[in-house]
């Protein structure tokens, strides 16, 4: 017995630069979930999709899980990359930001830039004629929200139903979720003290988005409105490149994740973080290390989803074509349940 997959909605996609997750409509995050799951479970009948391409990274911040995930996820599928560490001279420190992406894009089929300002990448997209992709910005995490929609859907909640709770700093991952409910039509309910709401004007705009897709996304202070979630999801409360601050702390310690706040959503609910954690502030051993957390599932996944995005940027999809779509042909008895 056999199952096909149609990618079509990905052919748009090829050449195109990643910047937030508004850059993708809800039928192209599920078809990149169904292309990253089909690899997954399957990663030699890929391992030449990108054979001859070349991934250039640029990254301004330390990572793990971002440049492992890309690295070997590139390699596994048949291409070169090369790394460029930014963390000691800031992208258009040393030339302009034009300038370098117009080198860059006469060397490579795609880019991968982490920086600290949203704007540089925006920069690059404008001055560069290959995709970027966008690994971590102030204000947005696109592949990260890619990697967690695909872990939820692993676990059995529909993006258009689910109730995913955010407890915590209102930050550029937080933003970015609520960008993934908004256009699947999913909820989320986001919890945080009063000064560390979500950017109000990215908000606003993520706001339009739901209510055209039947989305709530409700804002608040009050830990129990989390009630009733399939997910409860945090992250650090002091950001990369952000200076310790007391205050802010002290504002999210009655927020930290402790088996008390994970019982308000339920029974059922898992436990979700970007990583690194930092443990005894905002989540706690006896979560994080708990039947519940799912944390492992969302770094591997990480490599799956952004593998299945360099794929759609790259035109590199699975070619069995019918007349009218992009298609491919699984197994199902080799697929994982």
């Amino acid at each position: 017995m056999t199952r096909t997959t149609d990618y079509s909605s990905l052919e748009p996609l090829q050449g195109a630069s990643i910047l937030r997750l508004t850059d993708l409509s809800a039928a192209q995050i599920h078809a990149l979930i169904a292309l990253a799951r089909a690899m997954k479970a399957d990663y030699p009948a890929f391992r030449d999709a990108l054979a001859q391409k070349s991934l250039v990274m640029l990254f301004e911040k330390p990572s793990l899980r971002t440049r492992v995930s890309f690295e070997l996820g590139f390699q596994k599928l048949g291409g070169g990359v090369c790394f460029l560490d930014h963390r000691n001279e800031l992208i258009g420190q040393r030339e302009p930001v034009a300038d370098y992406g117009r080198n860059l894009e006469r060397f490579a089929d795609v880019i991968v830039a982490r920086v600290f300002r949203h704007e540089t990448l925006v920069a690059l997209r404008d001055n560069c004629a290959v995709p970027i992709i966008n690994a971590l910005s102030d204000i947005s995490h696109p592949c990260q929200a890619l990697a967690d929609a695909m872990t939820l859907v692993e676990h059995g909640v529909a993006l258009n139903a689910m109730h995913l709770a955010w407890v915590g700093d209102g930050n550029n991952v937080c933003l970015t979720l609520t960008e993934l409910a908004a256009i699947t039509g999913g909820n989320m309910t986001v919890v945080t003290p009063p000064s560390h709401e979500p950017n109000a004007t990215l908000s606003a705009e993520i706001q339009a988005i739901a209510r055209s897709t039947g989305s709530t996304i409700t804002v608040t202070n009050d830990v129990t409105a989390i009630r009733g979630a399939h997910a409860v999801y945090t992250d650090a409360w002091i950001s990369m490149g952000q200076e310790q601050c007391a205050d802010k702390v002290n504002a999210l310690r009655a927020l930290q994740v402790t088996p008390k706040i994970m019982a308000l959503a339920g029974a059922h609910a898992k436990f979700m973080h970007c990583l690194p954690a930092h443990r005894g502030e905002e989540v706690v051993d006896a979560v994080i290390d708990s039947r519940a957390s799912i944390v492992y599932d969302q770094a591997e996944n990480r490599m799956h989803a952004q593998n299945a995005l360099m794929l759609a940027v790259l035109g590199a999809l699975p070619q069995h074509r019918s007349a009218h779509a992009s298609t491919l042909i699984i197994e199902t008895s080799r697929a994982p349940r």
